[in-house]
């Protein structure tokens, strides 16, 4: 007799169940994701970041895209990307001149793996930068901690 698996506490669904869920269910038009890849490229450029972490403007991006595909990416054109009511998109050959330049965002390449069944994982320096600024957001979160304490202190000596 087998046993019977866990359930997780917070109900949340496996890898295996996630990648189950993605490869079922197509049907006419449903790979269309032209507004989602848009929003996508949004997304990232909102968030990038350099290599020191600090933000990055639309016209940065466009200028590192430039730097890394040797062909002038304006900010007019990474404009034209991402906006709804334009007819062009990014050609997906700009797609890793354009993760880099925003310093590894990810939410458009992940667009594009999801709706194709495929599922990517970051390479080891993306996960060791991600946890320091797990490691960064705890250590400033355990300093509000700090001072919320030694204000409750203050207040509870009044």
């Amino acid at each position: 007799m087998t046993k019977r698996k866990k359930q997780s506490s917070y109900n949340q669904p496996s890898l295996f169940d996630f990648i189950r869920e993605s490869t079922k269910n197509i049907t006419n038009g449903s790979l269309s994701i032209e507004k989602e890849f848009k929003a996508a490229l949004s997304g990232d450029i909102h968030h990038a970041h350099d290599e020191f972490g600090r933000e990055i403007s639309r016209a940065q991006v466009a200028a590192r895209m430039t730097d890394y595909l040797g062909e002038e990416i304006t900010l007019s054109v990474l404009n034209n990307w991402t906006a709804t009511s334009h007819p062009h998109s990014m050609p997906a050959d700009y797609l890793p001149a354009f993760v880099k330049a925003t310093g590894g965002q990810r939410r458009a390449v992940e667009a594009i793996s999801r709706h194709s069944g495929l599922f990517m994982l970051p390479g080891p320096e993306a996960l060791r930068s991600e946890i320091q600024q797990i490691n960064e957001e705890i250590q400033r979160l355990k300093i509000e901690k700090q001072k919320r304490m030694l204000f409750l202190k203050e207040i509870e000596r009044v």
